[in-house]
C-alpha cells in the first residue's frame, strides 16, 4: 500500500537560454513518489537529473507542467515561502557538500535545527549523536578542511537528516565513499528516513547502491525512458 504522495510531477519541462542557444533540459517528466519509498534517478550526464531534483527542491522553477511536493506547487511560492517550506519539509545533499568552512562538523550538522528554533545545546547534542551513528564520532569538532572528501560527504548527509524532513533529495551522495562506507550510509538512510515514513530521492551513477532503491527511473535527453 502506498503512503502519502510526497512528489507528483506531470509534464515537467525546463529549458535554459533562448533561440539558437536554447537547451531543453527536461522535455516532459511524469512520476509520483510516496512516503516510505526510495527513488533513484539515473541516466547519462546531461540527461536532466540535477535539473529535476533542483525543481523538486524548489531551487529552480519549471517552465511548464506541475511539480507538487506534499501537495504544494513550489513554483507558485515566493522565495521566502520556499525557504521556509524547505526548512520544514526538505533536506538536500549537494554534490559539492556546501559545508561552512569556519564551522565544525557538529556545528554544520546542527544548522537546520538552529534555523528551526531549537536551543543550541540540544541542537549540538543531536548533531553529535547523529555524527556518531554515521561513524564520525572522532570528527565532531573537526573543521571541513580537516576532513576527507568521504567524511565531508557524510557530514553533509547527516545535516540533511537532522531536522527530520519528510523528503530528502540527494545528488550523488555516495560518490566519494568507499563500498563499505557507502553501504553503511544507505543502511542509515533506510533506517533513519524510510522506516520513519519519509521519502528519499537520489540522483546517482553508483550502481553499487541500486539494490537499495524501491524504484529506479531512467532519464535520457530530458524524458523518462523506462521505469
Amino acid at each position: 500500500m502506498n503512503g502519502e504522495k510526497v512528489i507528483e510531477c506531470r509534464g515537467v519541462k525546463k529549458h535554459f537560454g533562448t533561440g539558437n542557444s536554447r537547451v531543453d533540459a527536461l522535455r516532459g517528466v511524469d512520476f509520483d513518489l510516496f512516503s516510505g519509498k526510495l527513488l533513484m534517478v539515473v541516466g547519462p550526464s546531461g540527461s536532466g537529473k540535477s535539473t529535476l531534483i533542483s525543481i523538486i527542491a524548489g531551487i529552480l522553477n519549471q517552465n511548464e507542467g506541475q511539480c507538487r511536493v506534499f501537495g504544494n506547487e513550489l513554483s507558485e511560492m515566493s522565495e521566502e515561502e520556499k525557504a521556509i517550506f524547505r526548512g520544514e519539509k526538505i533536506g538536500f545533499v549537494f554534490q559539492a557538500f556546501n559545508l561552512i568552512p569556519m564551522l565544525t562538523a557538529s556545528e554544520n550538522v546542527s544548522i537546520p535545527l538552529l534555523l528551526a528554533g531549537v536551543e543550541e545545546k540540544e541542537a549540538n547534542s543531536r548533531a553529535e549523536e547523529l555524527l556518531i551513528r554515521f561513524g564520525l564520532g572522532d570528527k565532531i569538532r573537526a573543521f571541513p578542511n580537516d576532513l576527507s572528501g568521504g567524511q565531508q560527504q557524510r557530514v553533509a548527509i547527516a545535516r540533511s537528516c537532522i531536522h527530520g524532513p519528510g523528503l530528502i533529495v540527494c545528488d550523488e551522495p555516495t560518490s566519494a565513499l568507499d563500498h563499505e562506507t557507502g553501504a553503511h550510509v544507505m543502511e542509515l538512510f533506510r533506517e533513519e528516513v524510510l522506516e520513519k515514513d519519509r521519502a528519499l530521492v537520489i540522483v546517482t551513477h553508483d550502481a553499487r547502491i541500486f539494490p537499495y532503491a524501491d524504484r529506479i527511473i531512467h532519464l535520457d535527453d530530458g524524458v523518462v525512458q523506462d521505469q
